[in-house]
């Protein structure tokens, strides 16, 4: 769970992601046996340590090029784990459920149950715009609807909460290093979640503008976000796209297999007017894709 604070916030924190391991849209683990037909099914290449490398698209399939400098092209080659790595708790020892996802994400959890499913999105987000050096654009805003930068942060300013109130105040000397940043991102995990993400993103509209970096979401209780990893098209336009996690409690993040069609595990056929999405450990319903 994340740290219990009081007054009204408490209740905002605790309707988020936290929920989702008693949520009836929770799946039930599918047969394991499916796992194994899957890994033939697709070459994967097993050697190569990022997404875009590793994962071949289906066949008649292709990846759909992002443009360098983008949050996609961020995601599609970030730095993966050597193939087979096992989903990790942030108190180092692995998750009971180890056959529903391809890869794990090489990027640190932390060492407190903070950075759980709202927060990996967040956290891929906030990577991406920090490498850039957007530092302007790094800012998020709480689950009580008040919004905190990086700038504000890194300037010695923090946040304060008084009964149903957050008030900030600079209290600290100037750090612009990377664990302050670290330091910043697990505030943000501690008081953002899923239905303050869902707020500060823009609604998906057509299955042509889902990209690699979007999020399928479902925020409050229960709430759960996953995000796009990856995208392939084929002649005919029809898209595939790869999914990724993280979950509670805080955990590696992770691209999850697709267990519902093993002969094109992972990759998964989406659509943003389906009434119901089912992903490998979570059921969304409605599908409810936003982008950032």
């Amino acid at each position: 769970m994340k740290k219990v604070i009081t007054g009204i916030i408490v209740i905002l924190i605790y309707i988020g992601c936290t929920k989702e391991k008693v949520s009836d849209r929770l799946l039930p683990e599918p047969d394991k046996n499916e796992h194994l037909i899957a890994e033939n099914a697709l070459k994967i290449n097993k050697n190569k340590n990022t997404i875009r490398e590793r994962f071949s698209p289906p066949e008649g399939y292709e990846w759909i090029e992002e443009k360098p400098g983008s949050f996609g092209h961020f995601i599609e080659n970030f730095t993966l784990k050597p193939y087979g790595s096992r989903i990790l708790k942030y108190d180092g020892t692995p998750i009971s459920t180890q056959h529903l996802h391809e890869a794990v994400f090489d990027i640190d959890t932390g060492n407190k149950d903070l950075q759980q499913c709202a927060d990996a999105a967040i956290r891929m987000r906030a990577e991406y715009l920090y490498k850039a050096k957007k530092f302007n654009e790094i800012k998020f805003h709480f689950t009580s609807g008040d919004l905190f930068s990086w700038n504000d942060y890194k300037n010695g300013t923090r946040a304060f909460v008084s009964g149903n109130s957050v008030s900030f105040r600079k209290t600290m000397p100037f750090d612009d290093s990377y664990q302050s940043f670290r330091n910043y991102l697990d505030l943000i995990f501690n008081y953002a979640g899923t239905i303050s993400l869902n707020k500060e993103t823009k609604p998906v509209t057509k299955n042509s503008d889902l990209k690699t970096g979007d999020i399928l979401i479902t925020p409050g209780s229960p709430g759960h976000i996953v995000f796009i990893s990856g995208v392939c098209r084929n002649k005919e336009g029809k898209r595939l796209f790869l999914l990724s996690e993280g979950f509670t409690p805080a955990q590696s993040v992770h691209v999850l297999s697709n267990p519902f069609n093993p002969y094109f595990t992972p990759w998964y056929d989406l659509d943003i007017n389906s009434s119901e999405t089912k992903t490998a450990r979570y059921f969304f319903k409605p599908t409810n894709f936003r982008s950032f």
